[in-house]
């Protein structure tokens, strides 16, 4: 059998037991179009941000609690999370009858470009961004930086655009209980909704697809349960401080909280050009988020390094921006970064960026434990 059409009897087949509303494989749109004999685009995405640096780095970053690893491996890191709102999204995206390549790659790759350190290293770098007045710092639009203009030694990883936007609207944090996926949606959007964010302007997107939205939507799913066990993991919290009516309505367990909020997800939004929850469940969740942000994320003993992060944070900046003033070839910012971005080790790449960006960019892909060492080795 010739392979394209092996390859189109597959994406048919996919293509015609999905949902009305879902994304199909034979509408994606990619910048430069690529053909694969069996795998679709959203499963060819998926792959790409499976095997890239950028993801194998989530391992190595905090999701909320600082080195996680190094003393209890049962603790949540971003890597343990992507993997989680990756299921999440699958199980709700499965009884939906949604694309589940597209699933994958939007929520494998929603958090390509966090920092070091969780949201604590991301406040810092948006406070050196807005000392330099450069555009600000969020980890969601530098996701898509990554994998439309630095990964592959700036060649970017040419995505469709459904995984693009599903990655840039991914926003686990607002509370919303219903998400109208929005078709009309270009690229001139997502430019758009760039600079605004980099100006510090209040804007939100919602993503293009049902798809896009059952990730946002699991993100929010995959943290709030888990926060809580590693808070009860690490003597913060007890399940009894958890409100009796979040016990009643989501349940003390992070495996029930998630069960509870799949469930309703998924009835409520079964057949339906929208993803929502219930009145009820929602008012829990968004009680619970709130509850989680107060115990744990602004806890004394969690935020009690973050002085001394910001501190380090802000030495490494201006050391390495001197580096690349002075064109200090030996520096790690040369021979670690700058020199992987594209031929001419990198020349094209510091020529097309500012000194500043390049930084920024460099800083952001460290694991916490690289920058430990890197702050360590420089500030003896």
């Amino acid at each position: 059998m010739d392979e394209f059409k092996f390859k189109k009897e597959i994406l048919d087949f996919e293509d015609n037991h999905l949902s009305p509303y879902a994304a199909k494989n034979k509408d994606a749109q990619r910048q430069h179009p690529i053909a694969h004999p069996f795998r679709g685009p959203y499963a060819r995405d998926r792959d790409h941000i499976l095997y890239s640096g950028s993801f194998r780095r989530y391992v190595g970053k905090t999701q909320v609690i600082y080195f996680a690893a190094s003393f209890d491996e049962q603790l949540s890191n971003r890597s343990i999370h992507t993997l989680q709102v990756s299921q999440i999204a699958r199980s709700i995206g499965k009884a939906l009858k949604l694309n589940l390549d597209l699933i994958e790659a939007i929520a494998l790759g929603h958090d390509l470009g966090h920092t070091p350190f969780g949201h604590d290293g991301e406040a810092i770098l948006q406070e050196i961004c807005q000392e330099r007045k450069i555009p600000l710092f969020f980890h969601n639009v530098h996701s898509l930086r990554i994998v439309d203009k630095l990964a592959n030694a700036c060649r970017g990883m040419n995505l469709t655009f459904a995984v693009r936007d599903g990655i840039l609207s991914h926003d686990g944090e607002i509370n919303e209980r219903c998400l109208t996926p929005d078709r009309h949606k270009q690229e001139d959007d997502l430019f758009n909704y760039c600079q605004k964010k980099g100006k510090g302007e209040k804007v939100n997107t919602i993503p293009s697809t049902l798809e896009g939205c059952v990730v946002r939507m699991s993100d929010a799913i995959a943290y709030v349960g888990q926060d809580f066990e590693d808070a009860i993991r690490i003597d913060i919290l007890k399940k009894e401080d958890l409100p009796a009516k979040i016990r009643r309505d989501l349940g003390e367990r992070n495996r029930d909280i998630i069960n509870s909020l799949v469930t309703d997800i998924i009835v409520h939004s079964y057949n339906q050009e929208r993803i929502s929850y219930s009145p009820e469940i929602a008012q829990s969740l968004f009680a619970l988020k709130e509850f989680n942000a107060e115990r744990i994320y602004k806890n004394p003993r969690l935020k009690a390094k973050k002085t001394r992060f910001k501190v380090a944070f802000e030495y490494l900046f201006h050391l390495f921006l001197e580096d690349i003033k002075r064109k200090n070839e030996d520096s790690l910012i040369f021979k670690e970064w700058i020199f992987n971005r594209g031929e001419n080790k990198g020349a094209h790449y510091l020529k097309d960026n500012l000194p500043e960006q390049v930084v920024i960019d460099y800083i952001a892909s460290m694991t916490d434990r690289y920058f430990y060492t890197t702050f360590k080795r420089y500030k003896r």
